[in-house]
């Protein structure tokens, strides 16, 4: 089992006085996860007004402290539309990237979703496929990535559980049928 700590979410900052919205403060909060028993991160970087953003120079410096505070801890961030709002300009940062996250979570939903793999892949990060429905299973499957990415993120928002324990077992199901056989968070 590994256990992941997500260190600020995609919280706003105004959200709680103690998120970790800076470089220093992430690595941090990410040393603590990891002396508690974190095996793993996974990190938001913010800029110097608190939003997320995967700016190649705000990334470079969260991915270094994260570095320096915890050695040897694999940490993946999020690639989510939602930050840069482009993909055009989500996919120049990445390309601009100097010190990198091991891995990155890529949402299936998007539907920039296979371009931002591809330049992941051409940087040396690693790819976690984010499922949030059947119908992104059904995607990853029938694009023909899935033997690529690292582990499937199976993050599913449904509130009702037994809705979200049946949407579960689908992308389960179509995953199995397609012989996809890729480590699950």
């Amino acid at each position: 089992m590994i256990v992941q700590a997500c260190v600020n979410g995609a919280r706003p900052a105004t959200y709680h006085p103690a998120l970790p919205l800076t470089a220093e403060a992430i690595a941090r909060d990410a040393m603590a996860c990891v002396d508690a028993g974190a095996a793993e991160l996974h990190l938001h970087p913010r800029g110097a007004d608190g939003r997320e953003t995967v700016d190649a120079a705000v990334m470079d410096e969260t991915v270094l402290a994260v570095r320096q505070a915890c050695p040897g801890t694999l940490f993946g961030v999020s690639t989510g539309e939602w930050v840069e709002g482009r993909n055009d300009r989500l996919l120049s940062c990445i390309e601009n990237w100097r010190e990198r996250p091991d891995y990155a979570s890529v949402n299936l939903s998007e539907r920039g979703a296979p371009a931002v793999m591809e330049r992941l892949w051409r940087a040396g990060i690693g790819v976690e496929a984010g499922l949030a429905s059947i119908a992104d299973a059904e995607r990853l499957v029938t694009l023909r990535l899935g033997s690529r990415v690292l582990r499937i993120l199976i993050e599913i928002d449904e509130q009702n559980a037994t809705a979200a324990v049946a949407a579960a077992e689908g992308i389960r199901a179509i995953l199995d049928r397609a012989a996809l056989r890729r480590p699950v968070l």
